[in-house]
């Protein structure tokens, strides 16, 4: 990273900055996916299968519940399953959704200057249709969400003139295994970064499943975005990333993790694959496997993150409140970087 300024200044300002990107980005995706904004839980319950696994090795904190005989509850990693659980039993109709302000805690993650133990984002479900399991369906929602981000970019710009739109007019599709091709001597990372570079953004297509070399370009659990069935492309996977390129960092920047949800038969492959039968058995995995879900398309979008790169800021931590490390915060004094 270059030397860092604050383009902002003043911590007010930024204060200000950032509840207009809130406020404006929440009003410009619902109304680009036809979602109502509805009140989600922060925690659930243990051995319902509700809570999301993320990669699948994550622990998600959890505690006893007193007054419930020490029933077991977990703080959410994110409402992956929940809203598609919810969705069922608020019988929306395909072509409309929901979404929820997400709040919740990854005690297992690697704090840096994109990654908090705090976790925000705005957690969205639509239902869809079997025939809509398609790679066309899912680029045309991805279309839409990147509308919504330069559209709030565009009113970021009118409100603070000194903060220029710099995202393209549209954003560049690439596998997993198209971009392994291309690079074949690079990790994912290093892939990432080269692809952002050239297109500035980048959907990357196939997160999760098995490339031409055997390995993965990066982990997803089994039971949640479908990764395994082959698409119209001749490539698997009807999910992937969202990526930036960030200008502030130089560096490829994630902003969205999303896809088609696992069918009934590409959860009963993903959890074979991944060792995780006993799943099978737990409440939510049971109502899947016997279709009593809606087929729906879903994700999140990181709203401390969209926040860091629409106000061009180095650290999340310029963002939220959050718990660092005593190194994290001498290396941000010294860069100029003022944590909240």
């Amino acid at each position: 990273m270059k030397t860092y300024k604050n383009i902002l200044g003043s911590q007010e300002t930024t204060e200000k900055a950032i509840k207009m990107v809130k406020d404006m980005f929440q009003t410009n995706l619902a109304a680009q996916l036809s979602l109502l904004r509805v009140t989600a839980p922060m925690i659930v319950m243990k051995g319902t299968g509700l809570n999301d696994d993320l990669s699948g090795i994550e622990r998600p904190v959890s505690f006893p519940i007193k007054d419930m005989g020490d029933a077991g509850a977990e703080v959410v990693h994110s409402l992956a399953k929940w809203k598609r659980f919810k969705l069922g039993q608020m019988g929306i109709p395909a072509g409309r959704g929901i979404y929820t302000d997400m709040n919740a805690l990854r005690p297992d993650e690697k704090l840096d200057n994109l990654h908090s133990i705090y976790v925000d984002q705005w957690d969205w479900e639509r239902v869809i249709r079997p025939q809509d399991r398609t790679l066309e369906h899912l680029k045309a929602i991805v279309r839409r969400i990147y509308e919504a981000i330069k559209v709030t970019e565009n009113l970021i710009y009118v409100e603070f003139p000194k903060i220029k739109p710099i995202l393209p007019e549209t954003i560049h599709f690439i596998h997993s295994e198209e971009l392994r091709r291309m690079y074949p001597e690079l990790t994912p990372k290093e892939r990432e970064n080269r692809i952002a570079r050239k297109y500035k953004a980048v959907f990357v297509i196939g997160i999760g499943c098995t490339l031409g070399d055997g390995t993965i370009h990066d982990a997803r659990a089994a039971d949640y975005d479908d990764w395994s069935t082959v698409n119209e492309d001749g490539f698997c996977g009807l999910n992937g990333d969202i990526i930036v390129w960030n200008p502030v960092l130089e560096s490829a920047f994630e902003l969205s993790s999303m896809g088609i949800r696992v069918s009934p038969q590409s959860l009963d492959y993903q959890l074979d694959a991944y060792g995780m039968q006993y799943k099978k058995e737990l409440m939510y995995h049971k109502m899947l496997l016997n279709g009593e879900l809606p087929q729906t398309i879903g994700g999140g979008v990181g709203q401390s993150r969209l926040c860091m790169f629409l106000l061009r800021k180095a650290h999340i931590g310029e963002i939220q409140c959050s718990i660092w490390p005593e190194e994290e915060r001498r290396r941000c004094a010294e860069m100029g970087i003022e944590l909240v």
